[in-house]
């Protein structure tokens, strides 16, 4: 009898690989016709056995009978036809006895590699369906990250538009500010400037007065001694409004 050492499978990622379950399967299956083929053989020998000793039981019988054989001789044949009727029956025992014992065997490692095969594909379908499971539990946590992820990147994106909103208002309003202050800027300096006109256009008066008392002053004095003491005073402070704001500039 030929007995098969425990097979053992290599291990892949979560379980064992397919391909080594399914070639150990098919030496199972091989070796179980090989084993059943066996069986039949024995079966036909223990038939053709009880056969033969059927056979040799009528002979011993036919022989005691119709023997022309003195008696001892007789005897004695029929003694050796019995002895080999019983070697034949004896090993007829054996072989039965061999072949039940062959058939029990096989019978149990069928069996055992029966349960064996169950508790793998058992096994397989266990690990299917925890396999099932995780992916399932990690698709949804991914799914889930993905939409934290989208809506964080939402909120980050709609706080980005507030603040460059936000920026750009407070540029805008300032760029506002500086163009009211400058043109309100222009607007006082050209009214100081008009103003600065203004107090000029008496200068060249005041300044020719000046010069025709500079160059003439008694003569000035006797034509006009009211106009001479006064000498333009419009003029003069006029004159003297203008130098004070040039030299403030």
């Amino acid at each position: 009898m030929i007995t098969e050492p425990a097979k053992t499978f290599t291990r892949m990622f979560r379980g064992y690989d397919p391909a080594a379950v399914d070639a150990h399967i098919e030496m199972l299956t091989t070796k179980q016709q090989l084993l059943l083929d066996d069986v039949e053989s024995l079966r036909a020998r223990l038939k053709e056995s009880g056969d033969e000793a059927a056979a040799l039981r009528k002979e011993v019988a036919v022989l005691t009978d119709t023997s022309p054989s003195p008696h001892a001789m007789q005897k004695r044949m029929a003694q050796m036809l019995r002895r080999a009727v019983d070697e034949v029956s004896e090993m007829q025992a054996e072989a039965r006895a061999e072949a039940e014992a062959l058939i029990a065997a096989a019978e149990a490692e069928i069996e055992a590699e029966r349960r064996k095969h169950q508790e793998v594909l058992a096994d397989l379908e266990a690990r299917r369906k925890a396999m099932e499971a995780e992916y399932q539990e990690a698709k949804d946590k991914l799914e889930a990250e993905l939409a934290s992820m989208r809506e964080d990147a939402d909120r980050a994106r709609e706080q980005l538009l507030a603040d460059a909103k936000q920026k750009a208002d407070h540029d805008r309003e300032q760029a506002q500010r500086a163009v009211d202050e400058a043109s309100g800027q222009r607007i006082r300096i050209l009214e100081q400037l008009m103003g600065v006109y203004r107090d000029l256009e008496g200068v060249p008066a005041a300044l020719e007065s000046a010069y025709e008392e500079q160059q003439d002053p008694s003569e000035a004095k006797s034509e006009n001694p009211s106009e001479a003491k006064s000498g333009n005073p419009s003029a003069e402070k006029s004159a003297e409004k203008s130098a004070a704001k040039v030299a403030a500039r």
